[in-house]
């Protein structure tokens, strides 16, 4: 299990380098340039070039690759924003936070309520308990979170004026969008976890456990359970590696202050740094989520963990 993780720890190593190989060749092949961005359409192009040459904009793209790989692990510098002549990992590591927290209890709200609602649709099947959750949870993963977060807006700021409508002041700040980003993905982890329950139940170690007297309630959340969240659980991983990336919606509608805004704010100036440092951070929590995917599968599966165990390189 120690090497699996030492691994998979070292595989940000390729990541990191396959990100900022992407995006600065991306950035390449866009048109127009920081410099005519921040000096406007009428500056003298010659002002524009000076400006790109002092900003190293027009140096070959394989020189530009490795003088920033060589900052960044050297001397662990992400380099100087074009736009606001800061240092981009002050700019971008309080964003992050902001960003983190937010998909964080995104993710949170989805499970807690995707979770039990399912179990309990599976355990409760062709009811009312069953059919009113699934249809709900049909509707609301269809739903885009910018619909729901309008819908938020209208009602519990602007009709009833309980929760403030932008910025991240107080734990309200953070109540709506939140429910924005969970909602989708607490149907689809309804959706996931009755299903899996379903097909858990019906497996012949279930019916082995109450062939020989064991209560409902140990068949449903020792034995069926266990087996039935490995999905789930994948399902989890997928959903908060997507919130991270896409929580610039919910970022946008109510004005916070978070990775995704600022990525997206930064590609019409072509802001390179920001940009790359932005999305390492991001590639970084998705692969270490998915790290702790994995080793939660272990935890919860003793077959896999046996296989881990058995790894030797």
């Amino acid at each position: 299990m120690y090497r699996y993780v030492v691994k998979r720890v070292l595989f940000l190593i390729p990541t990191i380098l396959g990100v900022v190989f992407i995006i600065l060749l991306t950035m390449n092949f866009t048109p127009g340039d920081p410099a005519r961005a921040l000096l406007g359409e009428s500056a003298p192009q010659a002002d524009v070039d000076a400006m790109n040459h002092e900003l190293g904009y027009d140096l070959p793209f394989t020189e530009k690759y490795v003088n920033y790989v060589k900052n960044m692990v050297v001397h662990q510098d992400f380099g100087v924003s074009y736009f606001t002549k800061q240092s981009v990992f002050d700019e971008v590591w309080p964003r992050y936070i902001v960003t983190i927290k937010l998909a964080f209890l995104g993710v949170f709200l989805a499970a807690a309520l995707g979770i039990p609602l399912g179990i309990y649709a599976a355990v409760r099947q062709y009811s009312l308990w069953d059919t009113i959750p699934s249809l709900m949870a049909f509707l609301l993963a269809a739903v885009p979170a910018f619909v729901l977060g309008m819908v938020f807006l209208f009602y519990f700021s602007l009709k009833l004026n309980w929760l403030p409508s932008y910025g991240m002041d107080t734990w309200k700040n953070y109540v709506m969008p939140a429910l924005a980003i969970s909602i989708p993905p607490a149907a689809m982890n309804l959706r996931f976890t009755k299903s899996s329950m379903l097909e858990s139940i019906r497996q012949d170690y279930v019916r082995t456990a109450r062939a020989k007297g064991a209560s409902e309630r140990v068949v449903i959340w020792k034995h069926a359970l266990k087996n039935a969240l490995l999905p789930v659980i994948t399902n989890i991983g997928l959903s908060l590696g997507s919130l991270i990336a896409g929580a610039v919606v919910a970022e946008k509608l109510f004005s916070i202050p978070g990775i995704g805004s600022l990525i997206v704010d930064r590609i019409s100036y072509k802001d390179e740094p920001v940009i790359i440092a932005g999305t390492i951070l991001i590639a970084i929590c998705f692969t270490i989520v998915m790290l702790i995917v994995d080793l939660i599968y272990a935890w919860i599966d003793p077959r896999i963990r046996a296989k881990y165990a058995r790894t030797k390189g």
